[in-house]
């Protein structure tokens, strides 16, 4: 208690305090969705301070009123609090009591740790006084408001209004603001989501003080009070954690020493990106056993811009992003990559082909569908997704034509050439196979895909995608062919879950052997989509094929992604040079 009074002296008589410690903070990458909404943040835990003079003024007020309504009278302490500290102490033999100001919760923030003890409790109050003398009461405030736990994860006003509220802090009523400033006595106890009754409660004390210090009047506290604000459950950007995880490597390498804060300007769709996570966590929802089922969705636009990137349910539980990192047997969602090759040296959707035993290399394959069909089209047979013909196509036109196809039109992982790889046993990441897809889409040109349009430094511009001009790598009529084949997959193929009446839409089921691995890839004009759902340990999912969750997943998806882009046909391209592959990556070889 000595150090306390001794503390308390010298700052009243104008005595030299400790010089305050720098204060520190890590700069953050904050990560927009194409229409500048927040898409998630990166980096430190703590934003910058809160600029108080774009709050509107019950949002302060609600705070400094339940945590230190002399604040804006005080010199960094409250003598009427020390003193009930100092009494409450005396007898317990420690600093049981803090009364701590506004201020001296940002000391302690700021430079100290949470102990409880006399001697830290001197420090803290040296330090608050030392701020006062450094700084504004607005500039202390906003500090204070940056750097509070709001519980959730979320650390600042500003993150902890987006989190429970789905909107900037300068858009919080005079009800919201008193939640969020109840929150700060128990992070855990008051929390809106965990314990919405008390929260509401703590709410209603905290509009009463309002009151008391005249911040709203009685009228406004009854209409406030009245007011049941709604509560996000999840975090609003949730699903778009994936997304975020996945550009935000790129950042780091192309920023490899974060000094000062970012903003990224992303390609992300927001509406879209929800209704992928909302798909997602409904057809994973549908198993009894979510342990280890996940579920993952990727949208490319024709010129390569990710709209949405989904890789998993849970992001909270299951970070793992399975959308861009995992690899999978693509299944016959492989197809369109054979059959294509065949139209390219000569084939025709009519062309005839015959459902019927076959044997390459000591390997036969056989269909989904026990038996044969005999005598068919090439059309009906990738529409039924017949593995014996796609088999003996692949084998014919050449296995590694097939994988230069699939190359040149944007498959990056290793490619295997053995007789199986025409049903899909090469293993793919959902990114990767949509990118393909999304050259069906856009009128045969390679896309890359990629989400990040620009960086900049507050006004200063660091990096800023410059525009790619088309490059041509499906010329017509193969590629029309394949789309007119392909939208009979969904007309009256193993697709046909998947169709939405009104648009030109085509697309390919794929599904592995012992069900490991469930696909639909499918796209309208200069959009494209892939679904895929598995097992993380592998397992089989109990004869969930293509064709029908994932299928239905992707319709979902689309209904709302077909709203957010213009309605146009699939374009069939136009005869153009054919660009070879890339000559820096390989083709596996065959096994000997």
């Amino acid at each position: 208690m000595i150090a306390l009074a001794a503390v308390l002296q010298l700052s009243t008589q104008g005595f030299e305090l400790p010089r305050l410690p720098t204060i520190q903070r890590e700069p953050q990458i904050t990560y927009v969705d194409r229409t500048g909404g927040l898409a998630g943040v990166r980096g430190g835990r703590y934003a910058p301070p809160v600029d108080i003079a774009k709050l509107p003024k019950h949002v302060p007020a609600a705070f400094v009123a339940i945590e230190d309504r002399r604040f804006y009278e005080h010199n960094g302490y409250d003598p009427r609090g020390i003193a009930r500290a100092v009494v409450t102490g005396i007898g317990a033999g420690r600093a049981t009591q803090g009364a701590s100001t506004i201020t001296q919760q940002l000391a302690r923030n700021l430079f100290l740790s949470q102990e409880r003890t006399l001697e830290r409790k001197a420090t803290e109050l040296a330090y608050a006084v030392q701020i006062e003398r450094s700084y504004s009461k607005s500039q202390i405030l906003g500090l204070y408001l940056s750097r509070v736990y709001f519980g959730s994860g979320a650390y600042g006003l500003e993150a902890a209004s987006q989190r429970f509220f789905d909107k900037p802090a300068a858009k919080l009523t005079i009800k919201e603001a008193a939640m969020l400033a109840g929150v700060l006595k128990s992070p855990t106890g008051y929390n809106p989501v965990e314990q919405p009754e008390r929260c509401l409660e703590r709410a209603g004390l905290v509009l009463n003080a309002m009151v008391e210090v005249g911040a709203i009047t009685p009228d406004q506290r009854a209409r406030a009070a009245g007011q049941t604000p709604k509560v996000l459950k999840t975090a609003p950007t949730g699903p778009a954690q994936y997304f975020v995880d996945w550009v935000d490597g790129q950042v780091r390498q192309m920023v490899p020493k974060l000094t000062r804060d970012l903003t990224v300007e992303t390609t992300l769709d927001p509406v879209m990106e929800t209704s992928a996570g909302s798909a997602a966590k409904a057809a994973v929802g549908r198993f009894k056993d979510q342990t280890s089922q996940q579920a993952a969705l990727v949208a490319v636009d024709g010129q390569g811009r990710v709209r949405a990137l989904v890789g998993g349910s849970n992001h909270a539980a299951a970070p793992y992003n399975r959308a861009v990192t995992a690899r999978r047997q693509a299944g016959s969602a492989w197809k369109p990559f054979v059959y294509l090759t065949a139209l390219e040296v000569g084939q025709t959707p009519e062309s005839p082909v015959t459902d019927e035993a076959v044997t390459i290399a000591n390997w036969s394959p056989q269909n989904y569908e026990p038996g044969y069909l005999g005598p068919m089209t090439l059309e009906t047979a990738l529409a039924k997704s017949v593995n014996t013909v796609a088999a003996r196509l692949a084998d014919e036109v050449g296995r590694p034509n097939v994988a230069a196809t699939a190359r040149r039109v944007g498959i990056v992982s290793t490619i295997n050439t053995d007789p199986a790889m025409a049903l899909g046993t090469t293993l793919v990441s959902p990114l990767e196979l949509t990118q393909a897809y999304a050259a069906f889409a856009n009128g045969g040109n390679r896309v890359q895909a990629y989400g990040i349009e620009r960086i900049r430094s507050g006004a200063q511009v660091i990096y800023r995608r410059a525009p790619a001009a088309p490059v041509p790598v499906i010329a017509n009529p193969p590629l029309g062919d394949l789309n007119r084949m392909l939208r009979t997959v969904m007309v009256s193929g193993t697709g046909t879950r998947a169709a939405i009446p009104g648009y030109d839409l085509a697309g390919k089921t794929g599904t592995t052997s012992d069900y490991k691995d469930a696909w639909f890839c499918g796209y309208t004009g200069n959009l494209a989509s892939c679904v895929w759902m598995g097992r993380d340990d592998g397992r089989s999912m109990g004869r969930v094929s293509g064709g029908t969750i994932p299928a239905e997943m992707w319709k979902s998806f689309m209904i709302t992604a077909l709203k957010r882009t213009p309605k146009v046909v699939i374009p069939a391209g136009t005869p153009a040079p054919v660009v070879a592959p890339p000559t820096d990556v390989t083709v596996e070889p065959p096994p000997v």
